[in-house]
């Protein structure tokens, strides 16, 4: 059975860099899961359509072209917000949710970061780790990412982005954002980079134990 690492958590949690570097540590491919949301919403954008054209959003699901996943424009803090409201749509979970799998069956094994991943996605997965910080601290990181690539936004918004995501994405009727019962929480508040990819790892190795 392949080895898959699940990491949940919300936005800004700093889930995705653990994700990349635990999958070049242990040499396994990597999905972001959160880009195959925001490519569904740039298909809608570029479309010319409505965010809420659920039907228009599940179709695009369905079609989703991975290519599309190096898209820069997927980076933006604008398709963030849009891809927590397609991401709201059950049809649009289910079409995503055969692509995901089949990226998690890869002989190899594989690490996958979202929202979803160690409930739904992969609920068998070997480790399951629940990656978290301060709605706060999330803002700092994200306002310091945007600020580092040229984006003027205040602080203050940021962090009602953030609170606004968090609410939506813990309270949709399809795949809520809340950690697997089996998972480690990982709290990154207080952790630099290094630091959390030292707890991250410990974890992961345990979990390689006790599964040996």
């Amino acid at each position: 059975m392949p080895f898959v690492i699940a990491i949940d958590g919300p936005a800004a949690s700093g889930k995705g860099t653990l994700a990349k570097r635990l999958a070049d540590h242990y040499g396994l491919p990597h999905l972001d899961t959160g880009l195959l949301y925001r490519a569904v919403a740039l298909a809608l954008i570029d479309a010319g359509l409505s965010l809420e054209d659920h039907a228009a959003a599940s179709e695009a699901a369905r079609d989703l072209d991975p290519e599309k996943l190096d898209d820069p424009r997927l980076r933006e803090r604008a398709m963030g917000e849009a891809a927590s409201r397609v991401s709201a749509v059950p049809d649009v979970r289910a079409g995503l949710l055969a692509w995901q799998r089949r990226f998690a069956a890869d002989p190899q094994g594989a690490v996958l970061d979202g929202r979803d991943i160690g409930t739904v996605v992969c609920p068998e997965a070997g480790v399951k780790l629940f990656i978290t910080a301060s709605s706060e601290e999330r803002a700092r990181r994200r306002h310091r990412e945007l600020e580092g690539r040229g984006e003027a936004v205040t602080f203050a918004a940021i962090l009602a982005d953030i609170e606004a995501r968090d609410a939506r994405d813990a309270s949709r009727t399809a795949a809520p954002l809340r950690m697997a019962e089996d998972a480690v929480r990982l709290d990154t508040t207080d952790l630099d980079a290094n630091a959390a990819f030292d707890e991250a790892r410990a974890i992961v190795e345990r979990a390689r134990g006790d599964a040996s």
